[in-house]
């Protein structure tokens, strides 16, 4: 293969000069004044459109106590929803406590004995949403490690 060698030098000096472009780029974006404030902006207006959105933080799922924490938060504000007939937001609560629960059959159950039927089966169409929530989270929480 004679062509091999300035195909490889070819490849390897343009390969230098993107590498050396994302350098450039990056520090001219970071070097710009309003960089800082611009992400934290940004990062704020995430955060209170997820606040919005009535998706709870799911806490770290290896920290037990954070686990227990939310998942009797959760249950608590589920609960306090679902008397004041905001059967929407008290649904989303219960899934949430449901997705931490190390046994959420017998959460289940118990909550198939105590809830009216629409909620209940409310309840079980939201689970699949929040069970895809966990998936990706704990994927993000993977990557962050890595």
């Amino acid at each position: 293969m004679m062509g091999g060698k300035p195909t490889a030098i070819a490849a390897g000096v343009c390969g230098a000069i993107f590498i050396g472009y994302c350098i450039y780029f990056d520090r001219k974006r970071r070097s710009d004044p309003n960089f800082k404030t611009r992400l934290r902006e940004r990062r704020k207006k995430q955060r209170v459109a997820q606040n919005k959105s009535g998706h709870a933080q799911l806490p770290d799922l290896k920290d037990a106590t954070a686990v227990q924490k939310f998942f009797l938060d959760e249950i608590q504000l589920g609960e306090e929803l679902l008397a004041q007939g905001d059967y929407e937001k008290g649904v989303d609560h219960l899934t949430n406590a449901i997705a931490v629960c190390g046994q959420p059959q017998q959460l289940l159950q118990v909550l198939q004995q105590t809830l009216p039927p629409p909620v209940f089966q409310m309840l079980l169409t939201k689970l699949p949403t929040i069970s895809q929530r966990i998936v990706s989270s704990q994927s993000l929480e993977e990557d962050d490690v890595e």
